[in-house]
């Protein structure tokens, strides 16, 4: 491995040119999210499904952390951001980037419409409505919408209506033809409508539904005669705090989520010539002091695009892929407990199944000798064959814990379905900490054998969902090792009765000793260096956003420490700074699936990869919230051909991604696309078309892919 050449340390102390701000970080990111759906190496739906979900992105953004923001500044509260921004100076700099970001946006769209319609989607087609299809569209309008949406006068003898969260509604001047007198009316647009409506035909024509509205408003209002309309949609805080002495969480999660949809406004979107009468209106009638107002020059609520996404054109999309079924399981004729007996296996989903972690449960729910199962659950989405099994479990006599987390966000009222549904099956459910979220991601297995009871246990870095597992790139670890299931056993103990345990034998857990066991990992790095030999770490996060978690890798940096950091989304932390982070390198993979793993690997005196090396895989990201305020696992790899499955697959092809690759500056906060002069490395695209895990391992060390080196600036 080459090396950068060390420059003398200095104490850098300004928080700025320490550590970048989280928020405008996390804009960042989704710019290169952004950045997809401009990218022609990739399918024209996909580039709009990219547009789509820079969209949602950013209204989640909205509504929890500048709501949150926006809170502080009306409290007064002065707490500082990491890099030392007040919130105000945060919701300024927050104000202008977004305002970037939703021009780009549009522009991305302008640029992908001309493209779509050559293919033969047409996106807001009014300039295709010949009068045979303005007849359809009529029709339409007056079957399926007029009978649904309701006008409101706005005047003093009409209370202003209450527009929801993501409502998007219309305004109209209006001139009485009897006599000339003026109206403002208001139409709010049901969540129950689809966004886009489309026209019959050959050719697939959309037409967004406040469009429809706006362009036959005439027959709503008879009499009278339309002067203007403008189109506007409104976003809400949507952050739900939990109260200390919240009594009944089910009850109080009940009443939060009826809170969250009449939050304050954090955010009025309306069209560039939306009239600015109607526009003063909105603002004084919606409270707009904290709010962002955005003027577009295109499509407000780009997140809808994912309605056209779903236009059946294949061949305007990737290539179906389906995941392979683990080798190891099929050879034991599916029976998931002797595949794990025989040896701990490593699942990389979704390159290979996730139904086998189904089957686990599933086995468990009709196997007789299962005498216990317990489950975390944080996300489980809206049709969850976990839940089924586990249901299926305690209706067949088992005893089966589900610990249900109500304050995973946005799944809280599903989650709260779920529990109910458990409760009825005979599930012991349990909701865990009040202050704290419990995001581990474990299950495990008793079963009476021959020999006694035995313990299998299911470790993974996502979550049991059946939507996101074929989408996130994640790792599932089973293991019947005695140890990690006395492990498992404390961390369920700990959970459902506050049973903190003294020690643990293999697993880490936060808030316990997390972090100190990742300290320790850094500490003995500096040591090796300090003693001249090899010292590297590798890790893959989410997030990086942890003070103590970042100084520590600043402080091996300086020691020596040669540290690759695979960072999908924030990074709080400055890479190549002269004498701060000289031996850092960040960079993020964006593409076809979303990274989702996270993993920590040590060198532990050896260069990497070696089979010296300290390797885990986590629940959490190297963040405060996940360090101190949430339940996690932090998970060793111990056994040896699953520690070279992780280490020399998994993590070394995420190192040597260059198709998918942005590096991090250190000193402008700005990401660059990977530029390679060889042979272009793409990990989505090797593991999809090499052995699975599970199966034979060493795909990726017997191919030619080059070995990573480090340089100044790159990897």
């Amino acid at each position: 491995m080459s090396t950068a050449p060390q420059t003398e340390a200095i104490e850098t102390t300004d928080p700025e040119s320490r550590y970048f701000n989280r928020e405008l970080s996390w804009l960042s990111f989704n710019e290169r999210v952004l950045a997809e759906a401009r990218n022609p190496a990739y399918p024209l739906l996909e580039r709009l499904r990219f547009l789509s979900i820079s969209g949602s992105n950013l209204d989640e953004f909205m509504m929890i952390r500048v709501a949150g923001l926006a809170g502080q500044v009306r409290s007064g509260v002065g707490r500082v951001s990491i890099d030392g921004k007040t919130p105000s100076q945060q919701l300024a700099a927050i104000k202008d980037k977004v305002s970037q970001l939703e021009q780009t946006q549009q522009a991305a769209l302008r640029e992908l419409q001309p493209l779509l319609a050559a293919q033969g989607i047409h996106i807001k087609g009014e300039d295709r409505i010949n009068p045979q299809t303005d007849e359809w569209l009529r029709q339409y309008f007056l079957d399926h919408i007029m009978p649904v949406i309701t006008p409101q006068a706005i005047d003093p003898a009409h209370p202003f209506p209450f527009v929801a969260n993501g409502g998007i509604g219309a305004l109209f001047n209006l001139v009485r033809e009897e006599d000339g007198s003026r109206l403002v009316e208001m139409v709010l647009i049901p969540s129950a409508l689809p966004r886009f409506i489309r026209v019959p035909g050959e050719d697939a024509t959309y037409v967004a539904i406040e469009r429809l509205i706006c362009r036959y408003a005439r027959l709503l209002f008879p009499g009278f005669r339309i002067e203007g309309d403008g189109v506007f949609r409104v976003l809400r805080d949507s952050d739900i705090e939990v109260e200390e002495e919240a009594e009944d969480l089910v009850r109080y999660f009940r009443s939060a989520i009826q809170r969250r949809r009449r939050g304050l406004v954090i955010m009025l979107e309306i069209d560039e010539d939306f009239d600015p009468q109607a526009a003063e209106l909105l603002r004084d009638k919606l409270g707009l002091e904290q709010a962002i107002v955005n003027s577009s020059d295109g499509m407000i609520g780009v997140s809808g695009l994912s309605a056209v996404v779903d236009e059946d054109r294949p061949d305007l999309k990737f290539t179906p892929y389906s995941p392979r079924y683990p080798e190891r399981v099929m050879e034991h004729d599916g029976d998931v407990f002797a595949s794990i007996r025989e040896k701990d296996i490593v699942i990389h989903h979704p390159y290979e199944s996730f139904e086998v972690v189904v089957d686990f449960l599933r086995q468990a729910a009709a196997d007789p000798a299962v005498v216990s199962i317990k489950q975390a659950l944080y996300r489980a989405g809206q049709q969850s064959p976990v839940i089924n099994a586990l249901c299926a479990a305690a209706e067949a006599g088992k005893s089966v814990t589900a610990v249900v987390e109500l304050k995973a966000r946005f799944d809280e009222e599903q989650n709260l379905k779920w529990a109910a549904e458990l409760e009825r099956s005979g599930v012991q459910v349990i909701y865990g900490f009040i202050d704290w979220k419990t995001h581990a991601k474990i299950s495990m297995v008793v079963r009476a054998e021959d020999d006694g009871y035995r313990t299998y246990c299911h470790f993974g870095t996502g979550n049991y969902h059946p939507v996101t597992t074929k989408i996130y790139t994640d790792l599932s670890y089973f293991t019947a090792d005695p140890a990690f299931g006395r492990d498992a056993a404390r961390l369920f103990n700990f959970i459902t009765g506050y049973v903190e345990p003294q020690q643990t034998e293999m697993i880490a857990i936060s808030p316990l000793n997390l972090r100190e066991r990742l300290y320790e990992h850094i500490d003995q790095e500096i040591a090796n260096a300090q003693a001249g030999k090899p010292a590297a770490i590798w890790a893959k996060a989410n997030s990086v956003t942890e003070k103590g978690i970042i100084d520590r890798l600043y402080e091996a940096s300086q020691a020596g420490v040669k540290i690759v950091l695979v960072v999908r989304g924030i990074c709080c932390l400055r890479p190549g700074v002269p004498g701060l982070s000289d031996n850092i390198v960040v960079k993020s993979i964006i593409g076809r699936f979303l990274e989702h793993s996270r993993i920590w690997a040590f060198a532990n005196g050896e260069p990497l990869p070696s089979d010296r090396a300290k390797v885990y895989i986590s629940s959490a990201d190297a963040m405060s919230r996940n360090l101190n305020r949430r339940v996690e696992t932090l998970v060793p790899i111990t056994n040896d051909t699953v520690q070279d499955q992780v280490l020399e697959q998994v993590l070394l092809a995420n190192l040597l991604d260059t198709e998918q690759s942005w590096l991090l500056d250190g000193e402008t906060g700005e990401y660059e696309r990977v530029e390679d002069d060889g042979e272009p490395f793409n990990c989505h695209e090797y593991f999809m078309t090499n052995p699975s895990l599970s199966g034979r391992g060493g795909a990726l060390k017997d191919s030619r892919v080059p070995r990573l080196t480090l340089r100044k600036g790159g990897v």
